[in-house]
């Protein structure tokens, strides 16, 4: 069973259609022992960090994600679920996130050039660089649906794919157990269905 975190912000029922879509069994929910009891948690998310990670704390659903991820459960956070894996972002100040893997998010303004509208919002091709195991059903230069206006960076050494808009984007990061990906999976098409279920089959040993 796929547990879906519901902290009050995120596309959740999208992204459980996804997940009934390609076979697999997924709630939505916030109850401690339910997200204990998952095979695998997603962590979604949109709006803003300060408030996403606020809700996390003031529901105790953060340190419930740290424990499970201590423990080695496969966690993915998508789109400012992703973000909030890092450990700091500078979004309308600077907020700490849950550490569980390093880098910072950053505004794109200033960083790509003038011309190009922000949000960056549209369909992007991915770049593998450390490639990932939930990318091992699609190719090189497939591509995912993004909407998004700060990006993860100094993160090198856990990034599987980057997508150019301007300059070159995180698009996904792995650190052991946790996945991140920028972009929105479950609006992704059949690309998406297919990282989503190499994220929820169980890994090779």
């Amino acid at each position: 069973m796929i547990a879906i975190i519901d902290y009050g912000v995120g596309n959740l029922f999208s992204l459980c259609s996804s997940l009934q879509i390609i076979g697999e069994e997924a709630i939505i929910t916030s109850d401690v022992s339910t997200i204990k009891s998952a095979d695998k948690l997603i962590l979604p998310g949109v709006g803003a960090f300060g408030d996403a990670m606020e809700k996390l704390m003031t529901s105790g659903l953060d340190k419930v994600i740290l424990g499970e991820a201590q423990k080695g459960k496969d966690i993915m956070g998508i789109c400012l679920g992703m973000q909030l894996l890092f450990e700091k972002s500078f979004e309308y100040g600077e907020h700490k996130g849950l550490g569980l893997i390093k880098g910072k998010v950053v505004p794109i303004q200033g960083d790509i050039p003038q011309n190009l509208k922000i949000p960056h919002i549209g369909w992007n091709a991915l770049h593998f660089k450390n490639k990932s195991r939930i990318y091992k059903n699609i190719n090189e230069n497939d591509c995912v649906y993004f909407v998004h206006s700060f990006y993860a960076t100094d993160c090198d050494e856990s990034i599987t794919a980057t997508t150019e808009y301007g300059k070159e984007l995180t698009a996904s990061v792995q650190k052991g157990n946790i996945y991140g990906c920028q972009f929105h999976p479950e609006k992704s098409g059949n690309v998406g269905l297919k990282i989503l279920k190499a994220f929820c089959e169980k890994e090779d040993k």
